[in-house]
């Protein structure tokens, strides 16, 4: 059983901990000359998902905060190292960059001004977490290994941070039903994803078009589930390594890394993706673990769709994605559409 040492290296973490993301090919050396060659070697990430800025409306996954350090040069702690590469399999090399990574998501029922409980609807739910992973990049693919440690409940401050930015920054609706959100529980989550990079790649009047399909699981007492889908990505045509903008998960989350030809000041590009997932186990639908809460009856398999524009200027990097997400539980009025902004800053 994995559970145990998994949870046992979580609480080791801490809340501050993140994800480490590394480059690493079959030796180590080849596949990062390029990378090593750059003379950025940090990148700091700022993302933000919200219905507002999606459907423009203010239910259901409503909110998601996330800010990621990730540095070419980092490696993961040795503790981490051990356990990943001796007790879980994973091959992590010299090349193993890491990156930190703190993020918040905040769930609600469709309708927030009614103080009552609403047992048919999604729970009320925050969700404080911080994650550290490691990536491999090799000829062929790229493997991913996640380990996300957080807390649920009261101590996630998703109530706070609600009613502060309805009360100060949009001026919506004041939230009333948090006395009903699910009970303090701690929470886990090891996901690994196996990427296949320029399995369809070509080059069309001087702009290349990539298509990079991937599988995922994870598994955890806050989500568990399989997954598959594919990303595709067309702008200018060039050799420097373009990863996803950061997204907040279970989107599968870039590292913000991106590079630009010598000279050139601006860059763009153009994506879109989909993602299907057998989902298992759902926290925030499925209530608390090991008392009796809030939930509903999930959906076993859920879809997400998204389409978007990552533009960068000098050293940043700003993009915009709008996800549509299939209904996720029985009575589910509408699907979720939400948008996803990031800003990412090279040093």
């Amino acid at each position: 059983m994995i559970f145990r040492p998994v949870y046992f290296m979580a609480f080791l973490l801490s809340f501050s901990c993140a994800i480490p993301v590394a480059f690493a090919g079959e030796d180590g050396a080849d596949n990062l000359s390029h990378i090593k060659e750059n003379p950025h070697k940090t990148y700091i990430s700022a993302a933000y998902e919200n219905d507002l800025i999606g459907s423009g409306e203010d239910q259901f996954y409503t909110s998601g905060v996330q800010l990621s350090y990730f540095s070419v040069e980092n490696h993961p702690p040795e503790l981490i190292k051990y356990l990943a590469d001796s007790w879980i399999g994973f091959d992590v090399g010299q090349a193993t960059a890491t990156s930190f990574t703190f993020g918040q998501k905040i769930f609600t029922p469709q309708d927030i001004s009614n103080p009552a409980a609403q047992p048919l609807d999604r729970p009320w739910a925050g969700w404080l977490y911080g994650s550290v992973g490691m990536s491999n990049v090799y000829d062929t693919h790229v493997d991913s290994l996640g380990l996300t440690l957080g807390v649920i409940g009261p101590a996630s401050l998703a109530e706070q941070t609600q009613t502060f930015i309805h009360a100060n920054v949009t001026d919506s609706p004041e939230p009333m039903g948090w006395d009903y959100q699910l009970h303090t529980e701690p929470g886990l989550i090891l996901s690994w994803e196996r990427r296949w990079p320029l399995v369809v790649a070509a080059e069309i009047g001087g702009f290349r078009f990539i298509a990079d399909p991937n599988v995922n699981i994870a598994v955890g007492n806050v989500s568990t589930f399989a997954g598959v889908g594919a990303t595709m990505t067309f702008g200018p045509n060039q050799q420097q390594l373009q990863d996803t903008p950061p997204r907040v998960p279970p989107a599968m989350p870039g590292s913000g890394y991106f590079d630009t030809p010598q000279g050139q000041d601006w860059n763009w590009y153009v994506f879109a993706g989909v993602n299907g997932r057998a989902v298992a186990r759902d926290i925030f639908l499925d209530g608390n673990s090991f008392r009796d809460s809030a939930s509903v009856d999930k959906k076993n398999f859920v879809m997400d769709a998204n389409g978007g524009l990552a533009l960068t200027f000098g050293d940043t990097r700003v993009s915009y994605t709008l996800v549509y997400r299939t209904k996720e539980f029985d009575g589910q009025d509408d699907p979720s559409v939400f948008g996803s902004m990031s800003v990412t800053q090279r040093f």
